[in-house]
């Protein structure tokens, strides 16, 4: 077996962990961070496939752009939750 197909092993062992990860995990946050490692994962697979084009692309969405988003809505929620108990006492 080579070395590509070793790392490449790894590579979706690691991606299939972290997916069981965001599956399993009750709270949100270390959900998006386990979405955004699934991401870099995907992105290392791509490479290695020999598809840099579209691994950049999913470093930047599926790794950076989109935890980014979920983790500015979840203060903006959370900011909005507290705002409103404080208006009910």
């Amino acid at each position: 077996m080579s070395s590509i197909s070793v790392l490449n092993a790894l590579i979706i062992i690691g991606m299939l962990i972290t997916a069981f990860c965001v599956v399993v995990l009750d709270d949100i946050l270390p959900c998006v961070i386990a979405s955004s490692v699934v991401g870099t994962f995907v992105a290392l697979e791509f490479l290695l496939l020999r598809a840099p084009d579209v691994a950049i692309a999913e470093g930047a969405v599926g790794a950076i752009l989109t935890p980014v988003i979920f983790i500015i809505a979840l203060t903006k929620v959370k900011k909005y939750d507290k705002d409103k108990k404080e208006e009910t006492k």
